[in-house]
């Protein structure tokens, strides 16, 4: 689920390949078992404090039939760029019922298809697939039953981790994050009788947009006199500099399918890096081609994080943002890019006051 800008002359490079990036150290997965067991504490503690103090209770509940929808249009990506790539002749390529469908007449072909996506899916529960032979060519694909339980455990806990890296943003310092059942999550903040306060936060979608940095003017010449029709002014996240950008956004956050903390290969900085899905990764392949050699701008609630040069078309579909960051930063900049790019968004249950405890 990816700033400060040490040298404007020399502007930060995206390096889009998945080896360019330690997705944080192994020892951090290892250590899954000691965060959960930490996160019971933490509950256990606010949970002691909330009965002491009251506070507010916030309950959300993921979008399922959104992830359900971003889950196959993936499927369906993923299905044409395998057919393209292995030359495999098809026809009515269609997404219905939850799946993908097709017609291959040669049945090597719907063979090759077949191993291709099962060896991309190899060691990922969560994209196990379906497939229904339905006779004369016709293929059906489909997400498994456990695929899709899989799928919505990420989401929640995703959106888990987001909600607590924006709370922590927000300096709500106390506060209790856990899945509640499948696709609900249970927020508790003791102290805090105005849970407004937070929903409102979440209520409000985080912008996530790639633009173009308009080159007719600096930005310092902009600010101080007239942008150019079609750009305007944005200040950059640390630097507080002045950027010329385009309004209009070559791509959005509603193409990145991942965003986490990592660290650099080379130096080991801290780092955020994402993925686009297939819709994202071609689209900006496009863009990329369009514009080698000129700065393009990742933009946040209109806040530039990033101005990199692009050096080469763009085709791997996944990406890091640099830039002197602290962990936490990068952290929080990639808590912000998964926030405008969740595919099931949070839609709000119930959220209620609750008073502390009579004293004896």
């Amino acid at each position: 689920m990816t700033m400060p800008l040490r040298d404007r002359a020399t502007r930060l490079i995206l390096a889009f390949a998945m080896t360019s990036a330690i997705a944080l150290p192994c020892k951090a997965l290892a250590a899954d078992s000691q965060f959960d067991k930490m996160r019971a504490k933490i509950a256990a503690f606010v949970g002691d404090k909330m009965e002491k103090l009251g506070g507010s209770r916030i309950v959300y509940k993921v979008d399922t039939e959104a992830l359900r929808e971003s889950v196959v249009t993936d499927l369906r990506d993923d299905v044409y760029r395998t057919l393209r790539e292995g030359k495999i002749a098809f026809s009515g390529l269609a997404i219905r019922d939850g799946g993908v469908e097709l017609k291959i007449a040669d049945a090597k072909g719907r063979d090759q298809l077949v191993r291709k996506l099962a060896s991309a899916a190899e060691g990922l529960p969560s994209h196990a697939l379906a497939v229904t032979d339905g006779g004369d060519g016709q293929v059906r694909l489909a997400p498994t039953d456990a695929a899709s339980a899989a799928r919505l455990r990420d989401l929640v806990e995703d959106a888990v981790v987001m909600i607590e890296q924006r709370l922590k943003d927000t300096d709500v310092k106390l506060a209790s994050v856990q899945p509640d059942g499948t696709d609900r999550i249970r927020i508790f903040i003791p102290g805090m009788m105005e849970p407004e306060r937070v929903t409102a936060v979440f209520a409000k979608k985080v912008r996530v947009s790639f633009r173009l940095i308009d080159l007719s003017m600096p930005g310092e010449q902009a600010q101080s006199g007239t942008p150019p029709a079609g750009s305007e002014v944005l200040f950059g996240f640390k630097d507080k500099l002045p950027y010329l950008v385009a309004r209009d956004s070559a791509l959005d956050g509603d193409d990145i399918s991942y965003a986490g903390p990592g660290f650099a290969a080379g130096t080991k900085e801290p780092i955020a890096s994402f993925r686009f899905n297939g819709r994202g990764t071609r689209r900006f392949a496009h863009v990329t081609a369009e514009n080698v050699g000129k700065p393009f701008a990742i933009v946040l609630d209109d806040k530039v994080v990033s101005a990199p040069v692009i050096r080469e078309p763009i085709t791997g579909g996944s990406g890091q943002i640099s830039g002197n960051f602290t962990l936490e930063e990068a952290n929080s900049v990639a808590m912000l890019l998964r926030a405008g790019s969740l595919p099931g968004h949070l839609g709000l249950v119930e959220q209620q006051v609750i008073q502390p405890a009579a004293k004896p």
